[in-house]
């Protein structure tokens, strides 16, 4: 029998390769969590060789970078997905809540690495990640604005305002990757969907 051939690495067009390491990235931040697999494994998963990869992140840092930016695009899209499915600004603040709370529970290795400390210390000041820092600017835009549009007040005012919505979305959510929820019945994703809900419309007029 004649021994088996590796596969050949996949051949990639320019500008595809980048995004196809970071879907397989997100997979692997998935299976294995952050310090559980190299860029030389990703390259494998991908079918290329590490050459091929470290041309476009020149270290783990890097990847890691770009995934937690990633994973803020796709947050945004997610709330704003949940917005546009409701019919008044009050309730679309309530859906946002909900879609950023759904987002951590669905992808807890990914809401670690977005919220961690080696992604905080590069979205501002001298040592920033601009695709990172921009990614995340962008998602709390958008729940500034659908604070805005539920309090009529100046712009300070509006994120102050945002800023305290979101202290309270991230504390359900991380309270929930954390198993403090679990007590409370045998679904802790739909308790806390409720403790949240009441939170949101408690502290506003929405």
């Amino acid at each position: 029998m004649p021994a088996s051939r590796k596969s050949p690495p996949r051949p990639y067009h320019h500008g595809d390769l980048r995004p196809a390491l970071v879907e397989e990235g997100l997979a692997l931040l998935a299976e294995k969590g952050g310090d559980g697999f190299s860029l030389r494994e990703l390259a494998r998963r991908v079918g290329v060789t590490a050459n091929a990869s470290y041309r476009h992140f020149a270290n783990k840092e890097a990847l890691m970078l770009a995934l937690a930016a990633e994973g803020f695009r796709r947050l945004r899209a997610t709330q704003e997905a949940a917005e546009a499915a409701a019919d008044s600004p009050g309730r679309k603040l309530v859906a946002g809540g909900l879609g950023y709370l759904r987002f951590a529970h669905a992808n807890p290795a990914l809401f670690r690495l977005m919220f961690g400390a080696q992604a905080a210390a590069r979205r501002g000041g001298d040592n920033d990640d601009p695709e990172l820092a921009d990614a995340s600017f962008a998602a709390f835009e958008t729940l500034r604005q659908a604070v805005a549009r539920v309090v009529d007040a100046d712009q300070a005012t509006v994120s102050r305002t945002a800023l305290r919505a979101w202290a309270m979305v991230h504390g359900f959510s991380q309270l929930l990757l954390d198993g403090q929820l679990d007590h409370l019945g045998a679904d802790p994703l739909a308790e806390a969907e409720v403790a949240l809900t009441d939170a949101i419309r408690a502290a506003g007029p929405v």
